[in-house]
């Protein structure tokens, strides 16, 4: 192989749109890119996809490595001929590691339907104390033993399926303060504090056999003092610790180096070559052509120059090839479709997560005999960027449906998912004129307007009952006499499990 195909075969690229352009050949052709990740932008329907990887592949007259982030709940790219499993957090509420281990099943197969190679997941941050923008409801909890449990039994059962899992973000960022998509964290964990909380999910991760790992971007002051030394370009972390100290042998794949916080640090030729020199094996650059030429143009030319070393390439090049080697055929199990008993799966784990924040009262349930108002907002805003089930976009007849079964017929009122004031003015009239409402709060932590929201329903409703749909941790606003629920998410099933607690009689 020469060394042009070597450099290519670490490359995961990107590529924007549903349609296969002369413009994405070119890309893959003369930079030699081996792995392609797909993202919502890339998924209309099944049939559509599989014109877009068999068209890429046949030009190209090779074997692409299909990656996705499929993690579950709010982050699934590919939102038909799946099952909509709910969050992490959701997962690990329900707590049982069965249930996990016939997720990852399901997934694996129906992933594999659909061509795709390689899934970046399970997550396997563990939460603490401190509020994370960005995992939140993605981990399966604060407890490392129950993390471990639940992401060892999916990845096993994701690869007993015929999918390569990836457990991610090492060495653990689940108490990051910052979003890494749009700065630079700091986390000051020492290393006891990592094998304590943070880094036995992973080492259980390789013990169930997990095919591949990706790091994080943080900067650990406290693991690596280097100045400005995210785990991403840390090779006493990646390379010295990850596969030296611990041994482990799979795939070390680099978070997106599109992202923020790499974007503060360096151009994305720099952070190509020191994230290779750290030890990866599959480095992602997932959305933008002239930074994709620009990392490919600067790693080649680092192993020219010989900056990098010529037995680091052959062996990764050499980890994707049994890596890719898993799997012969591009689609395997038949055409996209979800399985069978994927969604009665989904609706469990859904109703055994279905938690109460804040007591729902006698004269709550009373209220609901008469005029009830229902306030949800317009998730139909976000589907050009995330998947939102086609259910879901039709927000007032889904809200209709959904409380049809207790006898509650509802007026609805559907608010923007950040609310303007007159919007807010608006549903709190409305909320004061009913008897009781229902309020899907959408993160009151992320968006300010969602708080203000939420304080004025709660200064009009005479009776009022939230469902938290992203963050559990919204329930800390709820004030005295305000029933709360959550069930970790804002999927279908996820909703409907709350709302049955909720409104169903006692």
């Amino acid at each position: 192989m020469t060394l042009e195909a070597l450099v290519g075969r670490r490359l995961v690229f990107g590529l924007p749109g549903p349609d296969l352009t002369d413009e994405d050949v070119r890309l893959f052709r003369q930079t030699q890119a081996g792995g392609l990740i797909l993202y919502r932008r890339n998924f209309e329907t099944p049939e559509r996809l599989a014109r877009l990887v068999d068209g890429l592949e046949a030009a190209l007259g090779r074997r692409l490595l299909v990656a996705t982030d499929h993690e579950g709940g709010r982050i699934i790219m590919l939102g038909r001929g799946v099952t909509i499993f709910p969050d992490g957090l959701a997962a690990g509420t329900a707590g049982e590691p069965t249930y996990a281990h016939r997720q990852g099943l399901f997934e694996g197969r129906e992933l594999r339907r659909l061509g795709v190679d390689l899934n970046f997941a399970p997550v396997l941050d563990v939460l603490t104390e401190r509020y994370s923008p960005n995992i939140g409801i993605r981990s399966y909890g604060k407890d490392p033993e129950l993390v471990s449990r639940l992401g060892a039994a999916r990845i096993q059962g994701m690869q007993a399926a015929g999918i390569s899992a990836c457990a991610k973000h090492f060495p653990g960022k689940g108490h990051a303060p910052v979003d890494a998509h749009l700065g630079l964290p700091v986390i000051d964990s020492d290393w006891s504090e990592m094998h304590a909380m943070h880094l036995p999910p992973f080492l259980a991760a390789m013990e169930a056999g997990v095919d591949a790992i990706m790091t994080s971007h943080p900067l650990y002051p406290r693991l690596d003092p280097a100045p400005r030394m995210p785990a991403t370009f840390s090779r006493l972390i990646v390379e010295e610790y990850l596969r030296g100290e611990v041994g482990y042998r799979g795939v070390i794949v680099s978070d997106d180096l599109e992202m923020g916080a790499i974007g503060e640090l360096c151009p994305i030729g720099e952070a190509t070559v020191r994230t290779a020199a750290a030890g990866h094996d599959l480095l992602l650059v997932c959305h933008t052509p002239e930074r994709q030429y620009e990392a490919h143009r600067a790693l080649l030319e680092a192993y020219q120059a010989s900056r990098l070393p010529l037995r680091g390439l052959e062996q990764s090049a050499a980890r994707i090839d049994a890596l890719a080697a898993k799997r012969v055929a591009r689609y395997d199990g038949g055409p996209a479709r979800a399985e069978r008993d994927g969604e009665p799966l989904a609706k469990a784990l859904a109703t055994r997560a279905a938690t109460c924040v804040a007591p729902i009262t006698p004269a709550y349930r009373r209220a609901l005999n008469g005029r009830v108002l229902v306030i949800f907002p317009r998730l139909s805003e976000l589907a050009a960027r995330i998947t939102v089930e086609d259910v879901m976009q039709d927000e007032a007849r889904f809200v209709r449906e959904a409380l049809a079964p207790y006898g509650v017929e509802p007026d609805v009122e559907i608010v923007a998912v950040e609310p303007d004031p007159s919007e807010v003015n608006r549903v709190a009239a409305a909320a004061r004129a009913a008897d009781a409402t229902v309020f899907f709060l959408y993160d009151a932590h992320l968006y300010p307007s969602n708080r203000a929201l939420l304080n004025a329903i709660q200064d009009a409703a005479p009776a009022l009952g939230v469902v938290l749909m992203r963050d559990p941790w919204d329930a800390e606003w709820l004030r005295p006499g305000v029933a709360g629920m959550t069930a970790y998410g804002w999927r279908r099933c996820q909703l409907e499990a709350a709302l049955a607690r909720l409104l169903a009689p006692t």
